[in-house]
């Protein structure tokens, strides 16, 4: 875990595997808001995806870790909290793409409870939204991010063998896994 100093941001998600995308995200939240680093956050258990279990959680970490190596501008924060709200407590600036914003509005991920989920959407630090169209976000927190990465994902680099997406650093700590496992 590293220490929080100067202004950061907090980037939660699985990075499963991490992408070229996810790198430029960070990097554009960190100059759009002044961030002196941006963490990418894993959760040992993250939220709606209980059920990952390839490859296992140490070398998705791994992984993580090889992405982010030599750029002091990136951290990495391992956590065993769910909430988007509880990861993101302490940070200046949270990031997240339009498809979590829309999921965390749900009131199933707070005990079916829209008080709960008010509740710690109002604890949330400055929210910076990656497009992801159809979906619709509040225009004022829309990071400006490139449209040739639109359609960069994980799931792509599972599904459909994209490893020109993949991270640099953690094409061979995945490669192994992906190909063992097309389509995964």
């Amino acid at each position: 875990m590293t220490t929080r100093t100067g202004r950061v941001g907090v980037y939660p998600g699985s990075f499963n595997p991490p992408t070229i995308a996810h790198l430029a995200i960070a990097d554009t939240a960190r100059r759009t808001y002044g961030l002196d680093r941006v963490d990418l956050a894993v959760s040992r258990v993250a939220l709606a995806k209980e059920h990952v279990q390839h490859p296992p959680f140490e070398v998705r970490v791994e992984a993580i870790r090889a992405a982010i190596a030599g750029d002091d501008g990136l951290g990495l924060l391992i956590t065993d909290h769910q909430l988007i709200a509880d990861i993101a407590s302490g940070y200046d600036v949270v990031i997240m793409g339009a498809d979590k914003w829309h999921q965390i509005m749900d009131p199933i991920f707070y005990s079916d409870s829209e008080q709960a989920r008010d509740a710690a959407m109002a604890r949330l630090p400055t929210v910076a939204l990656v497009p992801r169209p159809p979906l619709e976000i509040p225009e004022a927190m829309a990071l400006p991010i490139p449209d040739h990465y639109g359609d960069v994902s994980s799931t792509a680099i599972r599904q459909r063998g994209r490893y020109d997406w993949l991270a640099p650093g953690a094409v061979d700590i995945y490669r192994p896994w992906l190909d063992a496992e097309p389509g995964a």
